[in-house]
């Protein structure tokens, strides 16, 4: 058998663990599953990297490995070590709060699951109609975050800004 064929089965079959075992409700078990899925995707970055053995740079043989895939390798080592703490920091502070990392729906996850496609159509058709031309639910609003100030609120405010609408005919600047 060859060395490649041996590779590309132990990758298959970490993926299938790797896919399977994210699908918990377990933390352990995601990142379990989150480090298997690393390794195969650095074994697959393996077999996609060329003939075992040659060099990524041009030597006495005259062939040379491509480079990149030694690099997305390392990158991927990188970025599993680092979701892999994130992760058991996610695992440490789920024990400390709850004895357990597995989550468990809370109630307002159980009354989505139990709606009815019914309750989804009406709320869709009882859903209200906002106007374009409202950007922000603050518009008009006295305790509004943001004012916008023109010309005529202060009078040090002097807007000689060019638009796009054409003068007023009795000389105003406003619509």
């Amino acid at each position: 058998m060859n060395v490649s064929l041996i590779l590309i089965v132990i990758m298959a079959v970490l993926f299938a663990c790797g896919v399977y075992a994210m699908l918990e409700r377990s933390l352990t078990r995601v990142l379990i599953g989150f480090l298997l899925l690393g390794n195969a995707a650095n074994l697959l970055l393996l077999v996609v990297m060329g003939q075992p053995g040659v060099a990524p740079f041009y030597g006495a043989e005259g062939t040379a490995s491509d480079p990149l895939p030694q690099a997305l390798t390392l990158t991927a080592i990188v970025i599993t070590f680092a979701v892999s703490a994130f992760l058991l920091a996610l695992i440490y502070r789920s024990w400390q709060l709850g004895q357990a990392d597995t989550f468990t729906d809370d109630e307002a996850d159980l009354a989505v699951r139990e709606r009815r496609i019914e309750v989804e159509e009406t709320m869709d058709d009882e859903a209200e109609y906002i106007p374009d031309e409202a950007t922000t639910d603050f518009v008009g609003v006295d305790t509004a975050p943001i004012t916008v100030l023109g010309s005529r609120d202060v009078p040090g405010i002097v807007d000689d800004a060019p638009t796009d609408r054409p003068p007023r005919r009795d000389g105003g600047d406003g619509p």
